[in-house]
């Protein structure tokens, strides 16, 4: 390994490793492999067993605060059909100047881009260990069910004392360009499930059944609406989505003796997970009391308010591309639900476009800009006058 890190190499070596979530596939220690030459401690910490067994990297350099965080995830989502794309999925591809396969998007650039940039920093401010310091969260869990990964990292570091200042997660946030958009919060993802009862029946004896698809219609018909608000200054509206209405119902003739249906609901911070429950009791409760209702909620809304971290990336971002970045709290969840949870935290990657979807890809000049900014943040945040 030379002495500076190329971000588009080690981006296609992350992507060589097949690290289906919540597999890491020999990624994390590839990563070690670049941040200990470099002065990291690093720590692997796994939780879970078997197939739940997740594995998980603090990498620290510095002792003093601040304590500035990078964090990323190396799983990525499952590949599909494979004949469906027109490149190896995992062959970390350089072509026509993008870089080709899963989780070149979301979000091995990113990881790799911060990693050298972090080296760049350092070959020129060896002394960083006087005046702060550098970490990253790096998971294998963001993409599955999350529950062994950052969410548990967090609770490690708390327990442990450990403080970070403030922290940039690497998620593909940008829209059409790099430095477009910046997420600043994200909304809460609440997911019910219910079960109506009635009782069995021939179609044609009405009378002596109850179709609990009429009680079930009635129950969701609220939340047909889609949207529960109009949204804050921060927060585009609350919205809900069906997921799922079954019967388990062949026959024609039959009415169902029950019915099951899913609904998700991204949520701000105009409700809470106890007001959504409560808004929702209320309203099945006024249709009938035969029903079973579970729900789960693995991300509340967050926003960051915390001026230094926002202005310092966008400063950045204005100096490296020239573009004045969105704040944002749009779109699905990140581990940075729960890095809020112990420091104020951003997110701010690459283009998101092609993120899940057949034949993934970036443009290999984006991956170059991202790796400017995060060093120029670096330059920023601590003060240092940038050496060219």
């Amino acid at each position: 390994m030379s002495d500076k890190i190329n971000p588009v190499e080690l981006t296609s070596e992350l992507i060589r490793c097949e690290s289906i979530t919540p597999k890491s596939d020999g990624s994390i220690d590839l990563i070690i492999s670049y941040l200990e030459p470099l002065g990291f401690t690093c720590t692997k910490i796994d939780f879970g067993e078997g197939n739940e067994k997740v594995e998980n990297l603090y990498a620290k350099f510095g002792n003093l605060e601040p304590n500035i965080c990078f964090g990323g995830h190396v799983d990525v989502v499952p590949t599909g059909d494979i004949e469906n794309w027109s490149i190896n999925p995992f062959g970390g591809d350089v072509k026509k100047g993008k870089m080709w396969g899963r989780g070149a998007a979301d979000m091995k650039s990113g990881i790799a881009s911060f990693i050298a940039a972090v080296s760049e920093f350092l070959k020129f401010n060896k002394d960083l260990n006087n005046y702060g310091s550098i970490s990253l969260i790096i998971t294998s869990d963001e993409e599955g069910k999350a529950i062994n990964g950052t969410k548990k990292i967090v609770d490690w570091l708390i327990s442990k004392g450990e403080s970070i200042s403030g922290c940039i997660v690497g998620e593909p946030t940008n829209v059409n360009e790099v430095g477009d958009t910046v997420k600043i919060g994200r909304r809460g993802s609440y997911t019910g499930s219910i079960i109506v009862r009635g009782i069995q029946g021939h179609v044609g004896y009405p009378h002596l059944a109850e179709n609990p698809i009429n009680s079930l219609l009635k129950m969701l018909e609220p939340l047909l609406k889609v949207y529960l608000d109009d949204g804050t200054k921060e927060f585009q509206p609350s919205s809900v989505m069906i997921t799922s209405i079954d019967v388990n119902n062949d026959a024609s003739n039959v009415i169902p003796g029950e019915v099951k249906a899913r609904f998700n609901i991204r949520f701000n911070t105009l409700h809470s997970i106890a007001s959504l429950t409560d808004m929702l009791k209320k309203q099945f409760d006024s249709i009938t009391t035969k029903y079973e209702f579970e729900y789960f909620c693995n991300a509340e809304p967050f926003l960051t308010s915390d001026e230094l971290l926002k202005s310092t990336l966008q400063k950045a971002i204005q100096e490296v591309v020239k573009l004045n970045p969105q704040n944002s709290t749009s779109g699905g969840t990140s581990d940075a639900r729960f890095i809020t949870k112990i420091c104020p935290v951003i997110e701010f990657g690459l283009v998101g476009k092609t993120m899940h979807k057949v034949d993934e890809n970036v443009e290999v000049n984006d991956i170059l800009k991202l790796t400017n900014i995060y060093n120029t943040f670096l330059y920023n945040y601590f003060g240092v006058k940038k050496i060219d």
